[in-house]
């Protein structure tokens, strides 16, 4: 494996294209004699960003990663990172890559601090000081620092995980790809992983697969979801948890609601309202067709009468809605 010194880091690395995606695919496509494991994959990954990749077991997530780190050969399609081939150029993609297996594997006699020096030494040459300093770099950006120098055999899941991380960002990688990184762990092992996970924006890109919904959306700029092969759902996580039938406002209120809701509905930008109660009050949902006026005047129009509004509020989906809608529904959304 080349090496490089160890302070030539490569932070903000100039693309191989003049776009700004670090992961581009195109009609990627991967059939098992009869089985259609991957269909027609375009994927889109910017540079800089989190991106969480989703599917129910079977979906291709797997096979879409052995694809980009150039372990399997597509049967039709291509994939490119860094504007390189992931066929034709695996080999200088992969020293621009940090990867964690589902189950990284260490020797368990092992520090953290020699597991670290170990992987380094396949990277790096220079002077010792400057490897050192990596390595407790990593450490603390990992928070394992005061167990640096305890044998992994006695780390809990999580701290095997973030040493797994650690391990993976080493080497100063443009691209970090992480399989279900966070899959066995408890609710703080969890947490842990995406603090990490979070302060990794500002280095890299991370592209990672899960099937823990809640995790994407705490962390996430962007969201892909696979469903038996397919690309079903694509695009930035606000845009997603926006839902599919356009712009909705949530209002509860009570008083004189019946006019307030005639001169609501007399609204050029109001498609129309949905009536309901909460806790005695009156609830809409009122979907509009412009959302800039709506956030200009819907608010004010109700305040200005007889009403008392108890609450107001754009309508968000949670990233499960979403998730089952494209995945038992059969929608596809693309934005």
């Amino acid at each position: 494996m080349p090496q490089a010194d160890v302070g030539s880091e490569r932070k903000g690395s100039k693309m191989n294209h003049s776009t700004s995606y670090v992961i581009e695919t195109q009609a990627l496509s991967k059939t098992y004699k009869n089985i259609h494991a991957l269909r027609g994959l375009d994927l889109k990954v910017q540079q800089n960003s989190i991106c969480g990749f989703l599917g129910p077991n079977g979906a291709g997530k797997t096979t879409t990663i052995k694809l980009l780190l150039g372990l399997i050969r597509p049967t039709a399609g291509s994939a490119s990172i860094f504007g390189m081939d992931c066929v034709r150029q695996s080999v200088d993609i992969r020293t621009r890559i940090g990867y964690l297996p589902q189950e990284p594997h260490f020797y368990e006699y092992m520090t953290a601090r020699e597991t670290l020096r170990f992987v380094a030494s396949c990277f790096f040459r220079g002077p010792k000081k400057a490897i050192e300093e990596r390595i407790a770099e990593m450490l603390e950006m990992v928070d394992l620092t005061s167990k640096a120098d305890r044998p992994i055999h006695t780390f809990s899941g999580g701290e095997r995980q973030r040493l797994g991380i650690a391990q993976a960002q080493v080497n100063y990688p443009d691209l970090l790809i992480l399989d279900e990184p966070a899959a066995s762990l408890d609710p703080l092992g969890r947490r842990d992983v995406l603090e990490v996970m979070s302060r990794l924006r500002k280095y890299t890109t991370v592209f990672y697969s899960t099937h823990i919904l809640d995790d994407v959306q705490r962390v996430s700029d962007t969201v892909v979801i696979l469903n038996k092969g397919q690309l079903v759902a694509q695009g930035p996580i606000e845009d997603l948890l926006a839902g599919s039938e356009g712009v909705v406002y949530i209002v509860h209120l009570r008083g004189e609601v019946e006019a307030a809701r005639q001169q609501v509905l007399a609204q050029p930008w109001v498609s129309g309202i949905i009536d309901g109660q909460h806790n005695g009050d009156c609830a809409w949902q009122v979907s509009v067709s412009d959302q800039q006026a709506a956030e200009a005047q819907l608010l004010k129009l109700l305040v200005n009468g007889p009403l008392v509004v108890t609450e107001f509020r754009r309508k968000q989906y949670e990233l499960e809605d979403v998730f089952m809608q494209v995945i038992e529904g059969g929608q596809h959304v693309r934005k």
